[in-house]
């Protein structure tokens, strides 16, 4: 049975070509990049070239890139990072209700250090509105974190709107851009952005890589204590081979956005086009024209979202209901909660299907049938 894999918004395949990189700097160039020594200097030579290239594709400067462990670690070095920092300048942040777990969460853990969370609320397409944000806003406000484009629905948030509204507040701009790098064109300093979190394993590079953006500007408390890597921002030994990985995905997604952009679309065309050809009953969740191109969440009257995910499996389909850092819960998604309300059917009966590299439209053509084939068994 073929496996069609469409959940590449949970993570993605490593390239084949950014393996090959990576080999090298795990067998034969494996120096500690502190060591002064030529082992130690190829290695310091790699991050300094994966570095340069991170930053070219944001239009951010190499000492403005710190390199993490991955999105989750990005998130939370901005948000504890920053909130300690200029902790003297005021205790209240602004964030929204459709955040990743890494950004809630650590909302929450701030919270309990006194810190005041304001988390704006969403439309029924899943996105925040600027005047809300410019009414929360205070003398006290010293972070605002929006992401960049939702992980669950695909919706691309107003950040332009948001950096301008926030160019003379004291404020710093932080967005979760894991959903949208790589997909997307991002210049941190035309969109006004402070911060920005990055993950390695959403564009085809390794798992346990990333990136934060940190303006020169920034105040950023350090989360990670030790050494000096990362200019004291962030401590340990670097992981070469991650850095290695992430810079050659970066290329390749800078070269292939426009082509995969155009791929998605169709993508997201033929399947709907499936579905209504076949007459099942559905309904798109967000809008189309604020979404991410990769992503395509779809609302199936009357199925049970987990009997779906396990019909759909043993067909061969990988999908998901939501976040993968929530898999196995049972509580619906906190992002259709925000869009709908808690008593909407659509937090029991959406899907989300996510495209990524090596799927064709033949794959996407038999994932659609295979959805039509199980929703009029379990609707019959």
């Amino acid at each position: 049975m073929e496996r069609i894999y469409l959940d590449h918004a949970a993570t993605s395949p490593t390239h084949p070509e950014v393996v090959q990189k990576m080999i090298p700097y795990m067998t034969e160039m494996f120096g500690n990049p502190s060591s002064i020594h030529f082992f130690g200097r190829q290695s310091r030579q790699a991050i300094d070239e994966a570095r340069r290239a991170c930053a070219a594709s944001v239009g951010a400067q190499p000492n403005e890139i710190v390199f993490t462990s991955g999105g989750t670690e990005a998130d939370n070095l901005a948000l504890l990072g920053i909130a300690r920092a200029n902790r003297h300048k005021g205790n209240h942040i602004i964030t929204s209700a459709i955040e990743h777990h890494a950004v809630l969460n650590t909302c929450k853990a701030l919270e309990k250090e006194g810190f005041e969370v304001t988390y704006l609320p969403v439309d029924q397409a899943g996105r925040i509105s600027v005047t809300d944000l410019q009414q929360a806003l205070t003398e006290n406000t010293i972070l605002v974190s929006i992401m960049f484009g939702n992980n669950e629905v695909g919706m691309i948030q107003p950040i332009a709107e948001i950096g301008e509204a926030l160019r003379d507040h004291q404020a710093v701009f932080h967005t979760d851009a894991v959903q949208a790098y790589g997909m997307l064109p991002i210049n941190v300093k035309e969109l006004k952005i402070d911060a920005m979190s990055i993950s390695s394993h959403k564009i085809n590079g390794p798992k346990g890589f990333g990136f934060l953006y940190a303006a020169q500007n920034v105040a950023l408390s350090p989360q990670v204590t030790g050494g000096e890597q990362e200019r004291k921002r962030r401590a340990g030994t670097e992981n070469v081979p991650g850095a290695v990985g992430l810079h050659h995905a970066v290329r390749l997604a800078a070269q292939e956005r426009e082509q995969k952009t155009n791929q998605y679309h169709m993508f997201k065309d033929i399947m709907l086009s499936i579905f209504q050809s076949e007459g099942i009953s559905f309904e798109i969740n967000g809008r189309q024209d604020y979404c991410l191109p990769h992503i395509l969440n779809v609302s199936f009257k009357g199925i049970d979202v987990e009997s779906f995910l396990v019909n759909l499996d043993l067909a061969g389909i990988a999908v998901s209901s939501g976040s993968a850092c929530t898999a196995g819960s049972i509580d619906p998604s906190h992002v259709l909660v925000a869009m709908f309300g808690k008593d909407s059917d659509k937090t029991r009966s959406s899907i989300r299907f996510s495209f990524g590299y090596s799927n064709t439209r033949e794959q996407v053509e038999k994932a659609a049938y295979e959805t039509v084939k199980i929703i009029k068994r379990l609707t019959a």
